[in-house]
């Protein structure tokens, strides 16, 4: 095949290709016509096998497209669980055809790809971090304890199309918690509503939520993170515990939604930073407090806990009251570093930032700041390599990283960095 094929190519034709390495986005990289061909980027495939593709998008330089048959199958290789998981069902699992331990490395393979392509660290400093994903107890479905289904316009709930605002409607998702899975709300007609929110807490508790027709019905969980609109089942706060402590959070608070993430994170963030008395901490795009409260308690020195969305700010405030020292500022990070509502110097700051990450300005800030440690919880590798990369050039290194299975069958994953200045011993 030559590389005047590509171009001719539109939307559902296809076209058999070997497939190579995975990439960051839940798909593998093909290419067609030779090594200098075009990329095509392939869901539902792994590297090594031979597919055919149908293209669903063409854009300029590149294609995506879904494997629809499997010629030379991966050892790999599994069956699917759930049968929404299939070129053109369900867009919420990218990894369902792959066996959990290669899901693993699957992921593994993207943080060191992101962290040598845009951290631009050398393959020796990433060889020497030693990166793996860890899985987290609870296996790989029935995890996933805040849900958003989309309704379409015939009043069936169900989740989106990758890529889409195409609701495929489902009777069951299968890596939703048994609390979640055992509601009837697929079986249900939702004629006014846009999107049905689901949250079970670890106290046993499930709230049910809906939008009207005509609101966001997104499916980014970190951005947004819960329900925002008329409370129809349960309470309007929920219970959890995590970090030695009791929380009452609003169902539309951000918080993790594995259950074992709260206390693995918090244990991952201790470890690093070894917080010692009367340090101080800032806790960035802090939520309701998890990291500060964390932290704080083993400091007792002053804390500062900074998010912009109301529920956090409410959440942090009620559940942090105990602690002296603490503050909480209603602000988006990078507003109240410059504008200097939160000044240096730290010695210790957590940053737990959405999945665009902290950004130059917010990093080159922190890095001013001159604290010890920083450990950058984050949940997509392309941003944080891409901090990293400002961290590094502000005198920071890459002192340590571990990632985690927070999102098993999606091809997301948790990691936590520890960032310290140059010439500093981590271990101290």
């Amino acid at each position: 095949m030559t590389d005047d094929v590509a171009p001719d190519l539109v939307e559902g034709d296809r076209v058999t290709v070997t497939v190579g390495a995975v990439a960051h986005g839940g798909h593998c990289v093909a290419r067609i016509g030779g090594d200098h061909g075009w990329v095509v980027f392939v869901r539902h495939a792994l590297p090594g096998e031979r597919v055919t593709v149908e293209i669903t998008e063409r854009h300029r330089g590149h294609l995506r497209g879904d494997a629809v048959e499997i010629h030379s199958p991966s050892a790999d290789r599994v069956t699917p669980p759930c049968r929404y998981a299939h070129p053109g069902g369900c867009g919420g699992c990218d990894l369902q055809h792959v066996a959990p331990r290669a899901q693993r490395e699957w992921k593994a393979a993207v943080v060191r790809e992101q962290l040598t392509r845009l951290a631009r660290l050398t393959e020796d400093e990433v060889e020497a971090l030693g990166v793996r994903v860890e899985e987290l107890p609870g296996g790989s479905l029935g995890w996933r304890t805040r849900v958003r289904y989309a309704v379409d316009a015939a009043g069936r709930a169900g989740l989106l199309q990758h890529r889409s605002h195409q609701v495929v409607p489902v009777d069951r998702c299968l890596i939703a918690h048994p609390r979640v899975q055992s509601l009837d709300l697929l079986a249900r007609s939702w004629p006014t509503e846009s999107a049905i929110e689901v949250v079970t807490s670890a106290d046993g508790e499930v709230s049910v939520s809906t939008r009207d027709a005509g609101g966001d019905a997104g499916d980014d969980a970190r951005d947004a993170p819960g329900p925002r609109g008329v409370v129809r089942h349960g309470p309007a706060q929920v219970r959890e515990s995590a970090a030695g402590r009791e929380w009452h959070l609003p169902t539309e608070a951000f918080w993790q939604v594995h259950p074992s993430a709260p206390d693995v994170l918090c244990e991952v963030v201790l470890d690093m930073l070894r917080p010692a008395q009367g340090e101080s901490v800032w806790d960035l795009y802090g939520g309701a407090g998890l990291f500060a409260a964390a932290v704080a308690g083993r400091t007792g020195g002053r804390a500062v806990v900074v998010e912009s969305a109301p529920a956090g700010v409410a959440a942090a405030r009620n559940n942090l009251a105990d602690l002296r020292g603490l503050e909480v500022v209603a602000a988006t990070v990078q507003a109240a570093l410059t504008r200097r509502r939160l000044t240096g110097p730290v010695d210790l700051v957590v940053l737990d930032p959405p999945r665009s990450g902290a950004g130059a300005t917010v990093v080159r800030t922190i890095a001013r700041a001159g604290p010890r440690a920083v450990a950058y919880v984050a949940c997509d590798p392309a941003a944080l390599a891409r901090d990293i990369a400002t961290f590094r050039a502000a005198g920071f290194r890459l002192a340590a990283l571990r990632a985690f299975d927070c999102f098993p069958m999606t091809q997301h994953v948790e990691c936590v960095a520890l960032l310290t200045p140059d010439g500093t011993d981590p271990t101290r």
